[in-house]
């Protein structure tokens, strides 16, 4: 059969074909892979034109002049293919193959035909490649190509068997693993949580050491060795880290990172890791808690740490993924509430709330004696009708700085008023108490040094408990004191 029509091989877009007779037409018809043999004897006069013309390299002829490339295939003849390229190809017939073969190769299939062109140019009687070939159906093909000068014709180049392996199903595996590879990269890389690919299996050998020497209670051991902490910390190796980690920790590559993480795992870290260390010993290989690491350059942060041996590495940890949150706005803001559920925010003290609990906590515990200075800011009143709100506001705050100097931070100072406070001193007697109030009363004459549009004054009453004496009791004599005082300096409110 002799096809008449111009078409494409499996190297180019379009030849003529036409049909001969072999010596082995049965095992050419019934080889189970696509069998082609084609005609290049017009490719090699080509080539020796191009020679003549000073053409020293084909590969870099062609992709200069891509056209070449067509005009190449355009003189290869197909002269006959096997059963199994026409079922392959979905073609019913020579014939209809190559009056279709515009179907079966196009898009990049030039592309590949450069290297298999230049292999031949560079005297290879062998040659193979990978290309993309389509059915006549439509359905794409992989296609391990691979083609062999027959003996004869290393000259001429006028008989050449080429075989069209399909690897489709191969091809699309491996482009699924890429994929696959590419996505699960891509949610390591791009998490916005900081990631951590570590080996812990030394730490693993280390362990099953110690249980092989008859050590059952790890957090004991522990206690005795604390070197052996040490020793399992040294050896983690850290395999990767994602993206978000350098940004976190302020780390312009991992080996920075890794070269440092002395200084991102310190002070507490040690008790922490001790601790993973004692979930792993009893069999946890996940686990969270929430530590403190620190950036390259010194900032606390506070991390939620989720730590997880991976499936399929659970007999030696040799694969860990360690995921750090960082919580540390969460720990502010948490802490900046404890902290207004304790002090009034105005003056920095302690609040109401916080006083009546420290006094109740002295009513049981102590120590004793327990004194108490109470404290009136007097006039008040006046400067906010005077001068408004915000005077107001500035003459609590110098209040509140006066009392808060003169008193050590293991006392109580409170705003407990409006413009009431109280100081308590736990374990201090009348004498000591005395002089923390000539303290404040001092520091207030300074602080009016400075202000010069407001007066702050201070009356001051102190009481310290008899024993066996309700701290009530202690809490009235002491602003009874307090108000002789402001009644005796005939100051208004």
């Amino acid at each position: 059969m002799k096809p008449n029509k111009s078409s494409v091989s499996p190297l180019g877009p379009r030849i003529a074909a036409r049909a001969e007779p072999s010596e082995h037409e049965s095992m050419f018809e019934l080889a189970p892979i696509s069998l082609w043999l084609e005609d290049f004897s017009a490719v090699r006069a080509l080539f020796d034109r191009w020679r003549a013309e000073g053409v020293t390299s084909l590969r870099e002829h062609l992709r200069g002049h891509p056209e070449r490339v067509a005009e190449c295939s355009a003189r290869i003849e197909v002269l006959k293919v096997n059963q199994r390229t026409l079922s392959l190809f979905e073609a019913n017939s020579l014939s209809h193959l190559v009056a279709n073969l515009d179907k079966v190769f196009r898009d990049d299939m030039l592309v590949t035909h450069i290297e298999e062109l230049s292999q031949l140019w560079d005297g290879h009687t062998s040659f193979s490649s990978q290309a993309v070939n389509y059915t006549l159906g439509g359905q794409r093909l992989d296609i391990q190509l691979k083609g062999t000068v027959l003996p004869g014709y290393e000259e001429s180049l006028g008989r050449i068997l080429l075989s069209a392996e399909d690897v489709t199903a191969r091809e699309t595996a491996r482009r699924q693993a890429a994929n696959a590879e590419r996505y699960a990269t891509g949610l390591f890389q791009h998490s916005p949580v900081s990631l951590w690919v570590e080996d812990f299996s030394t730490i693993k050998q280390l362990m099953d050491d110690l249980r092989a020497r008859g050590i059952e209670d790890f957090r004991v051991f522990t206690d005795v060795h604390p070197e052996f902490v040490e020793r399992c910390l040294s050896e983690i190796r850290v395999i990767e880290v994602n993206r978000h980690t350098l940004d976190m920790f302020g780390a312009s590559s991992t080996a920075e990172l890794v070269d440092n993480t002395a200084e991102i795992f310190r002070d507490d870290t040690h008790r922490h890791f001790r601790e993973q260390l004692i979930e792993l010993w009893n069999g946890r290989l996940f686990h969270t808690r929430e530590v403190v690491n620190y950036t390259l350059s010194g900032e606390m942060l506070h991390v939620h740490l989720q730590f997880s041996v991976l499936p399929g590495h659970e007999g030696d940890w040799s694969l860990v993924q360690v995921a750090l949150t960082d919580i540390t706005a969460r720990k502010k803001a948490e802490a900046y509430l404890e902290y207004l559920g304790k002090h009034d925010v105005l003056t920095k003290l302690y609040n109401r709330s916080f006083y009546v609990d420290e006094l109740n906590r002295l009513e049981r515990r102590g120590p004793f004696p327990v004194t108490l200075i109470s404290i009136h800011l007097n006039g008040l009143r006046r400067v906010n009708e005077q001068l408004g709100q915000a005077a107001g506001d500035m003459l609590l705050r110098r209040a509140g700085e006066v009392i808060a100097k003169a008193v050590d931070t293991q006392h109580c100072a409170a705003r407990i008023a409006g413009n009431e406070f109280a100081v308590l001193l736990p374990g201090t007697d009348a004498e000591i108490g005395h002089t923390v109030m000539e303290n404040i009363r001092e520091l207030a004459l300074l602080n009016n040094q400075f202000y010069s549009a407001t007066t702050l004054s201070l009356s001051l009453g102190l009481a310290t408990s008899a024993p066996g004496e309700r701290l009530e009791a202690v809490v009235r004599r002491a602003e009874a004191a307090r108000e002789a005082d402001r009644q005796s300096s005939d100051l208004g409110l």
